[in-house]
């Protein structure tokens, strides 16, 4: 999967825009991620379905769902039905030194992208960073809230989890936990109900050293197998294209949610959506697709 990553040349383009990022994220006691939904009242309620750890207890890693044309799952279990499943996915991204940029007018938000899959009735999972949910808490709310999407957890600072990713900042080894952990503070502190036990690195780049750090957390760390190339993409139709030739059953897209770095997501979405569904896939969430590898859905 990595090489995947390092050959994503707009995913390369957005890490160097990071650069400028700063200071390292602040120590905050850690806690374990949530592996499932808050309880509630009904005892029927089923757990997010998670991946089993790898080997040696590492964090596991989610790259797509299963290869099939059609799904054995039962509808009254989650809410789809058979067909090729598809998730699109979504990074919120912000560092955590752009508050200053976001002042002075730099949007790293997209109402008109979450209001475009409302109108088309997209599933979609939000992968969002801690900073992201501190400057724009309402629509972080909002997202969170909202079954049609789940929000799932991108860091606090985007700052990469490993040497030498795109000349993006590093977290150091040791606080790569209370990083992730800032995140979701982030989310309950805007109001975000019952996040996501998944979590995407910055810039996708991994090693088995970050792997074992956040182990103790129980997260399933979710990659990709389809770039979008939305990142700063200013011809549409190429990204659509890119997405409907890398489309598989299962598949997971990433993209972005982000104005100022990926301008014409919310035209690519309107594009790709009406011809996948022609093309006989469905719109999940990566909850929907975890649990269809996990045989639970």
């Amino acid at each position: 999967m990595i090489t995947l990553v390092r050959r994503a040349t707009a995913l390369c383009v957005l890490g160097a825009a990071l650069t400028a990022c700063g200071t390292t994220a602040a120590e905050v006691a850690p806690r374990p991620a949530p592996s499932a939904p808050a309880p509630s009242s009904s005892a029927s309620r089923t757990p997010t379905p998670t991946l089993a750890p790898g080997p040696a207890g590492l964090t596991p890693v989610f790259e797509h769902g299963p290869r099939t044309d059609g799904t054995t799952h039962s509808p009254e279990q989650d809410g789809t039905r058979d067909g090729k499943l598809i998730a699109l996915t979504f990074d919120a991204d912000m560092t955590a030194d752009q508050g200053p940029r976001a002042a002075s007018g730099e949007r790293f938000d997209n109402p008109q992208l979450i209001a475009a899959l409302r109108e088309l009735k997209v599933p979609a999972t939000v992968f969002m960073t801690g900073r992201w949910a501190e400057e724009y808490p309402d629509e972080a709310r909002s997202i969170g809230r909202d079954r049609q999407f789940e929000i799932a957890n991108h860091s606090y600072s985007h700052y990469a989890y490993t040497d030498d990713c795109y000349g993006l900042p590093t977290v150091a080894k040791d606080d790569m936990r209370a990083d992730l952990e800032r995140a979701y503070t982030a989310f309950e502190k805007a109001g975000v109900p019952n996040p996501m036990p998944y979590f995407r690195f910055p810039g996708g780049c991994y090693d088995k050293a970050a792997l074992k750090e956040l182990s103790a957390t129980g997260v399933t760390a979710v990659q990709w197998d389809v770039v979008s190339g939305d990142a700063f993409a200013t011809d549409a139709d190429a990204v659509t294209r890119q997405v409907l030739d890398g489309a598989r059953p299962g598949s997971v897209v990433v993209m972005h949610c982000t104005r100022s770095a990926a301008p014409v997501t919310e035209e690519v979405v309107r594009a790709v959506v009406p011809e996948l569904r022609s093309r006989g896939y469905r719109f999940v969430k990566v909850s929907d697709l975890v649990g269809a590898a996990n045989g639970r859905a």
